[in-house]
This record gives structure tokens, C-alpha cells and sequence, in this order.
């Protein structure tokens, strides 16, 4: 990425096939290069340069032999009030693909430079107009899928984890100077002005806040990629039915013939808000398939990684499925959700459908945990009867359900990793207080934790790679 803040970049700002699309142009001569190619379309009308900020113009651009290219709408912006922080113009023009490339043409014939990925949030950070955290909102806000993962990039673009670090830092930095007076007058052994009570109370609650944030990863992270969902039971139990009708759409082949899901099927789908990621495994049976076996063991690992898993049983056949496969998938289930659900019931024998109350029976004692939440329902994949209220629970289990409005939520890599050797730090300096450690060495722990806290926000930032690298997965024109 170029790091040259002096130059004038321009970019489109909005997505190909829109009826408009926005030019962005920003820098010391975003004004004067606008003027350059943009006339008034009143007579004598003033120049953009002559306007006031924050104003829009109609007029007209035209290319160096003084050919027309479109009728736009300029908006004129003045440091530090816009975006970036500096001079910006922003051109509404109509939204052919040709009008907005032959713009850009014109705009670097006279002196921009095409804007990396990205460039336009890191300037505005560069130019102090939001903090890391708040640029990487921007990133997600852009990507979000649903209602949860926006509220969750808004939280963090209006400053709620910002102002959460900030308070964190605070009480840090009022402890390090009391440790760093200490230092200054280690010649009077007898002085103490950080009360060790106070800091190892102070220690405790910044101890909690920084893993509870931690803590708010795992649910964070499937908020914005989807809570992964396994699907899984015997062969021919009605998976793969069960996942085409979950996402509307013929995803899986679905066949009466044994084995015919050998892979791992993936689909998202939004349900009331909230993403979730749908996984329909192979079915669970006893094979001489090399291929099928193959299948059956990402199956094992897929209900590992998942946090909430469907185990599908044929109604009709309820008994000996669930004798046959809860000392497979069950042990495997700890600390999840796991709903058995009871699918066909709509050809289900008038004698041979086992009771819902009864199903927990079936599961071998040596099986059960105290650990794993187990719901049951009773459905139809095929004519997709009670899906709804299948829907309802897996939205009951899910972060929306368990993080209240207001509550600050991780889940950026980077942010959890910081937190992380953060927390080890004020874990140190617990240990530090406890031992009666010398003040020098609990005081350097302090400032780690500061420096960890920083790196979130950027306010102390050491490696341009890592800022490059934050940028440079942005969209062009963002």
C-alpha cells in the first residue's frame, strides 16, 4: 500500500450497477483538480473552489478536448471536516461503468493518483478522525450480513469498545504512576503512595473486564462468519432433505440410496438476524468405502468445531438409531447444543413412532453429560413441517440471544490477540503483587498491558507492515 499522504487520490466509491455511482477524489488538490475537469452548469457559476464546504453543485465534467462525459453533482468538502480529514470532492455521476472509468481517466490525466484499497479510512485514521478499532468497523459494517453483525460494526464504529479500552487504560496509567513515584524516591524505602490493596483491586476488576472481552470472541467470531451448525445421523435419515430446505435451495443430492453425501456441504443462511452456517455431513454407518469412510471422519470433526449440532433421526427407526450412534456423537457434543431431531414425521407408523418424552431413554447412560444441552423436535425436512419452530431454537442458542444490546462484543482476530498477551501481563502483575515483587518489575508489566491495549486502537502502533496489512482487505474507494 502507498503510504504517501501528500498525494491526490480518487477512486469510485460505490458498487458497479447502481443507477449512480460516486467518484471520490481526496487531498491537498482535491478542489483545484475537480475544478479542472467540473464546470458549473449556470452561467458564470462559481468554481468549486470558490464555494463554500459542505455544499452541492450541479455542473458538468468534460474530458481535455472539452467533450462531454456526464452530468453530475459535485459535493464539496473542506478539511477536517469530511472523511479523510482533508480536501474532498465527491462527483454523483450516473452509474455506467464507461462514464465512471472515462472520470477516473481524466482525474489522473490531471494529477491524481488511483487510491489503493483501503487508503481512504487509513487517511481518516492517519488524520486522527477515528481510532484502528474504529477504521476495522468500517471494514465489517461494509460486510455485514445480518442484523447482528451490523449492530455489532456500528458498536465498535461509534467508539463502544474504544471507550471500553480507553477507561482500561486509564486506571493502568494511574497505577504505573504511582509505581513510576515510588521509583523516584526508592531512596526512602518507608514511602509507598500505590496503596497495594487498592491495586490488586484495581488488578482483579481490569483482570475480569479484559476476559470477559476475551470471552465475547468465540460468540463474536460465529456472529460474523456464521454459527456453525452440523448436521448429522445415520445414511438416508433425511440430512441432506433437512439442509435444502433450511437455505431454500437444492444444495445437497438427496437420494434414497445409501452414502450419496461422501463430503461436507456448506451453506449460510440468515435466520431473524442472526448468520448461520449449515454444514450437512456424511452419514454415519459402517463402510468398506475408502471415499465414504473418508467422509465419515470429517463428519466426526465437523461436530467438533460446531457449536450447535443436528443430530437427524428417522422417526420410524428412532430406537436403534440412537442406540446405535450416541456413543459416536454424543461424547463429541460437550458443551454444545445438541438437538435430536425427529424427522419424517409425517409417514411416521401409527404404531412405530417412538414418543418425544421417551427419546432421552434411548441414550445409554455411559453417554450422558451434564455438559451438553439436549433439545428434541419433531419434524418434516421433506414437506418442511414444523421448520419454524426448528428455527426459533437455533436462534434461542445463539449470541443475539445470550450478548444483551449493549454489550461489547470481539470479534477481530487482531483485537483477541492483543487482548490476550494483555491479560497475560495483568496476570503478571497479580502474581507481582501477591509475592511482594520490587515495584520496578510489576511496573513494567503495567506498561506491557498499556502497550497491548494501544495496539488495539492504534495509538501505538509500531509496525507499518501490520497497518498495511489491516487496510489493504478494504474495497478500492473505502
Amino acid at each position: 500500500m502507498n503510504i504517501n499522504n501528500q498525494d491526490t487520490i480518487c477512486a469510485v466509491a460505490t458498487a458497479p450497477g447502481g443507477a449512480i455511482g460516486i467518484i471520490r477524489i481526496s487531498g491537498e488538490q482535491a478542489v483545484a483538480m475537480a475544478d479542472k475537469i467540473f464546470k458549473p452548469a449556470s452561467e458564470g457559476g462559481r468554481t468549486l473552489s470558490e464555494r463554500k464546504p459542505n455544499t452541492v453543485t450541479f455542473g458538468r465534467i468534460y474530458d481535455r478536448s472539452s467533450q462531454l462525459i456526464d452530468e453530475v453533482l459535485a459535493s464539496v468538502f473542506r478539511a477536517p471536516h469530511s472523511y479523510t480529514g482533508e480536501d474532498s470532492v465527491e462527483f454523483s455521476c450516473h452509474g455506467s461503468s464507461y462514464i465512471l472509468q472515462r472520470v477516473i481517466e481524466e482525474l489522473i490525466a490531471c494529477g491524481c493518483r488511483q487510491a489503493d484499497p483501503g487508503e481512504y479510512t487509513r487517511r481518516a485514521f492517519m488524520n486522527g478522525k477515528m481510532d484502528l478499532s474504529q477504521a476495522e468497523a468500517v471494514a465489517d459494517l461494509i460486510a455485514s450480513q445480518s442484523a447482528a453483525t451490523h449492530r455489532m460494526a456500528i458498536s465498535q464504529m461509534r467508539g463502544d469498545f474504544s471507550n471500553k479500552l480507553s477507561e482500561l487504560r486509564d486506571k493502568l496509567l494511574h497505577l504505573t504512576s504511582l509505581m513510576e513515584l515510588e521509583l523516584d524516591f526508592s531512596d526512602h524505602e518507608e514511602l509507598e503512595f500505590a496503596d497495594r490493596t487498592e491495586l490488586k483491586a484495581v488488578a482483579a476488576e481490569i483482570e475480569s473486564t479484559v476476559s470477559r472481552l476475551m470471552n465475547s470472541f468465540a460468540l463474536g467470531n460465529a456472529m460474523k462468519n456464521g454459527v456453525p451448525v452440523a448436521i448429522v445421523g445415520e445414511t438416508n435419515a433425511g440430512k441432506s432433505t433437512l439442509l435444502n430446505a433450511l437455505v431454500g435451495d437444492e444444495r445437497a443430492i438427496v437420494s434414497n440410496i445409501h452414502g450419496t453425501t461422501r463430503d461436507v456441504i456448506e451453506d449460510t443462511v440468515n435466520i431473524g438476524g442472526t448468520l448461520f452456517r449449515f454444514i450437512d455431513t456424511a452419514g454415519i454407518r459402517d463402510t468398506s468405502d475408502e471415499i465414504e469412510s473418508l467422509g465419515i471422519e470429517r463428519t466426526f470433526k465437523k461436530i467438533s468445531q460446531a457449536q450447535i449440532v443436528l443430530w437427524i433421526v428417522d422417526t420410524n427407526e428412532a430406537d436403534g438409531q440412537i442406540k446405535e450412534l450416541a456413543d459416536k456423537i454424543i461424547p463429541l457434543c460437550q458443551d454444545k447444543h445438541l438437538v435430536i431431531v425427529m424427522n419424517k414425521a409425517d409417514i411416521a407408523h401409527a404404531d412405530g413412532p417412538i414418543l418425544q418424552e421417551n427419546v432421552k431413554a434411548l441414550i445409554p447412560d455411559t453417554t450422558k453429560s451434564e455438559n451438553i444441552d439436549i433439545n428434541i423436535i419433531s419434524i418434516s425436512a421433506k414437506q418442511q413441517t414444523n421448520l419454524q419452530a426448528l428455527k426459533d431454537l437455533l436462534l434461542s442458542f445463539t449470541t443475539t440471544a445470550e450478548a444483551g444490546q449493549n454489550d461489547i462484543i470481539v470479534s477481530n482476530l487482531r483485537h483477541y490477540n492483543a487482548l490476550s498477551l494483555a491479560l497475560d501481563s495483568i496476570h503478571r502483575v497479580q502474581d507481582g503483587l501477591a509475592t511482594g515483587l520490587p515495584t520496578d518489575l510489576v511496573a513494567q508489566d503495567l506498561r506491557d498491558a498499556i502497550s497491548q491495549l494501544a495496539e488495539i486502537t492504534g495509538g501505538e502502533i509500531s509496525d507499518v507492515e501490520t497497518l498495511s496489512n489491516i487496510f489493504k482487505h478494504f474495497c478500492v474507494g473505502k
